[in-house]
C-alpha cells in the first residue's frame, strides 16, 4: 500500500494533524514518487493549453525567448564534460554561496529543487491538514491549490483586488486559522504586484503556527523589492524562486527556496534531502553562473518590457482590454471576439500558440510576452483575425 512507503514515525506525525489512511496513502504517492510527482496537476492544464505545437510562435507557457546567458551556457557545457560525477567539485555548495552574496540570505537558509513542483506541493503537506486550510488568490497559479483538492486539505480562493493584487485582509478573513497562505508577486497569470508592504501585513497578522509562502518566480521581470529578507529574519516565511524564467532555463529544472532551517526539518522529514540533489549538476552550473550577471539580467528585462508595452499599446489601440504587467505575460480580453479556447484555435490558423484561461476570468487568455519577432508575428495574427 502507498502509505506503508513511509516510515511508521511519519504516518504517525501525519495521523496525529488529522489525515486519513487514504490521505496518507496520497502523500506518500506525492512525496514518494521523486520527480515522477513533481508534475502532479499538470494533465489538466495540459488540456487547456495543448502540447507545444514545435514550429509555430510559441507564447503559451511563460517561458523565455531565448536561452541562458552565453556564461550560463558555457559552464553548463563544462559540467557535461563532468557528468561521470554525480558532484565534480562541491557543486551545490557553491551555488548556495552565490545565491547567498546576491540575494543577501544565510548560506543555510537555501535550498535547490528541480523546478518549482516538488517544494509547492510539500508545502501544502507539511504545514496544512484536514483542519488547517490553504488560502491563495484567484486567479493564481494552481500548484497548490491543486494538491490541497487531492488531499481533501480546506481551500479558500480569495478574489485579486480591483487593480488585481492579492488582498491579503480578505485571504485572512477568509481562513484566519489556515496553515498556509500563498502569495504569488507578480502574479501568475495576471502579471501583478502584491506591494512588500500587503505581504509584510500578512506575514505579522497571520496566526503565528501558519507559513507564509511567497512565490517570485517571475520577480526578475519586475524589478520590485523582494520577500527574500522576510524568510531571512522570520521562521514562518518561505520564498520561491526559479530559473525557468528570466533565466530560460525552464527544461533545465533548477528552483530554489529560501527558509529558515527549522521550516526544512518540517518539510524534509518525509523524505530526507534526496529531492534537493535531484538537480542536474548541468543545472546547478548554469544557475550559479548566470545569477550574478545583473548587468545582463537587467538588459533582457528592459528588452521584454518594450515589447510587452508595445504590444499592450497595440492591442489597446485595436480596442482589446488587457491587464498591465509586471511580468513577461499578460491577459487580454476577447470580449465577444471569441471564447479563450476558440481564440486559441484561431491564433493557431496563423502559427501562433497563445495560453490558457482561468475559470476566474473566463474571456481572458494570458500571452507570454516573447521575442520581437514573436510579438510581431502576434500582432500581426490579431489583426488578421480582427479583419476576418
Amino acid at each position: 500500500m502507498p502509505h506503508e512507503t513511509l516510515p511508521a514515525d511519519t504516518r504517525e506525525e501525519l495521523s496525529g494533524r488529522g489525515f486519513n489512511r487514504r490521505q496518507v496513502g496520497r502523500i506518500a504517492m506525492i512525496l514518494g514518487g521523486g520527480t515522477a510527482m513533481a508534475s502532479f496537476g499538470r494533465p489538466a492544464l495540459a488540456q487547456q493549453s495543448g502540447p507545444a505545437a514545435v514550429g509555430a510562435v510559441r507564447i503559451a507557457s511563460n517561458e523565455c525567448w531565448t536561452g541562458p546567458f552565453a556564461e550560463g551556457a558555457a559552464a553548463a557545457a563544462m559540467a557535461v564534460k563532468e557528468g561521470n560525477r554525480y558532484e565534480p567539485d562541491n557543486d551545490h555548495a557553491r551555488l548556495a554561496a552565490t545565491v547567498a552574496e546576491v540575494e543577501g540570505v544565510p548560506q543555510d537558509h537555501i535550498l535547490t529543487w528541480p523546478g518549482s513542483s516538488d517544494p509547492l506541493n510539500r508545502v501544502v503537506v507539511s504545514f496544512c491538514s484536514p483542519e488547517r486550510g490553504l488560502v491563495t488568490a484567484d486567479p493564481s497559479y494552481e500548484q497548490a491549490w491543486r494538491t490541497s483538492q487531492w488531499l481533501g486539505v480546506p481551500l479558500q480562493r480569495v478574489p485579486l483586488t480591483a487593480d488585481h493584487r492579492h488582498d491579503v485582509r480578505a485571504m485572512l478573513a477568509a481562513d484566519p486559522k489556515a496553515g498556509l497562505y500563498y502569495i504569488c508577486s507578480p502574479n501568475n497569470p495576471t502579471g501583478t504586484l502584491t506591494p512588500l508592504a500587503d505581504i509584510v501585513w500578512l506575514a505579522e497578522n497571520k496566526p503565528k503556527d501558519a507559513v507564509l509562502v511567497v512565490d517570485e518566480a517571475y520577480i526578475h521581470f519586475a524589478d520590485t523589492p523582494s520577500a527574500a529578507g522576510l524568510a531571512a529574519s522570520r521562521d514562518d516565511v518561505i520564498v520561491l524562486r526559479t530559473f525557468s524564467k528570466m533565466f530560460g532555463m525552464a527544461g533545465m529544472r533548477l528552483g530554489l527556496t529560501f527558509a529558515n532551517p527549522a521550516l526544512y526539518d518540517r518539510m524534509m522529514r518525509y523524505d530526507g534531502q534526496q529531492v534537493t540533489f535531484m538537480v542536474p549538476m548541468t543545472a546547478v552550473a548554469c544557475g550559479t553562473a548566470c545569477l550574478p550577471l545583473a548587468g545582463k539580467i537587467a538588459a533582457r528585462r528592459a528588452e521584454m518590457v518594450a515589447v510587452r508595452e508595445e504590444t499592450l499599446a497595440h492591442m489597446q489601440a485595436r480596442g482589446i482590454p488587457t491587464i498591465a504587467s509586471h511580468a513577461n505575460m499578460f491577459m487580454a480580453d476577447w470580449g465577444t471576439l471569441g471564447t479563450p479556447a476558440e481564440m486559441q484555435a484561431k491564433f493557431m490558423e496563423h502559427n501562433v500558440q497563445i495560453g490558457r484561461s482561468w475559470d476566474a476570468l473566463p474571456t481572458m487568455s494570458r500571452i507570454t510576452v516573447g521575442s520581437a519577432a514573436d510579438m510581431q508575428a502576434f500582432r500581426l495574427a490579431l489583426d488578421r483575425i480582427l479583419m476576418g
